[in-house]
């Protein structure tokens, strides 16, 4: 089995490993790093629980092996938070019961953390385009949209705007 050296930034940390070429992404920072805020659904890029940042762009990381992702920046679910501050999705979901379960959550959380800093004032139907790869199986979806909505408008008003 061939192995590769890689360096990889998770959540402002530098990390290096020898992996195998075929290693998923998801398995590096679930079974290697114990970061097991990342979940895994289906295996098969449908579900999007597995959803990180790569270069600040949320994808699916069963979809991406652990060697493209070197000398890159990874942000993950746990690196939402600043300082025990909550991200602003993270307390929307909570504030706008916008989870059940909870599996899809931090896939969700990725992609509209993600979502909102490219577009901080959008329409529901900008946030359910944006939230399109991600599945929830218990919630029905609108308490998720309001959660994106209070964000967006607990960010906009951080900024100023």
């Amino acid at each position: 089995m061939s192995t590769h050296h890689i360096k990889v930034t998770i959540n402002g940390k530098t990390h290096e490993a020898d992996v195998e070429s075929r290693l998923l992404l998801v398995h590096f920072l679930r079974e290697n790093l114990n970061m097991t805020g990342t979940h895994i659904g289906c295996d098969t890029t449908s579900c999007g629980a597995c959803t990180v940042q790569l270069n600040g762009k949320p994808v699916k990381s069963c979809s991406v092996l652990a060697v493209q992702a070197d000398g890159m920046e990874v942000r993950t679910v746990e690196g939402l938070a600043t300082n025990g501050k909550l991200h602003p999705i993270q307390e929307a979901l909570h504030e706008n019961h916008g989870l059940q379960c909870g599996f899809c959550t931090p896939g969700m959380m990725m992609t509209t953390s993600a979502f909102l800093e490219r577009n901080p004032h959008p329409t529901e139907e900008e946030i359910r385009h944006a939230i399109s790869g991600n599945l929830c199986r218990c919630t029905g979806y609108m308490n998720i949209v309001k959660a994106v909505q209070y964000a967006a408008d607990k960010m906009a008003a951080a900024e100023g705007g």
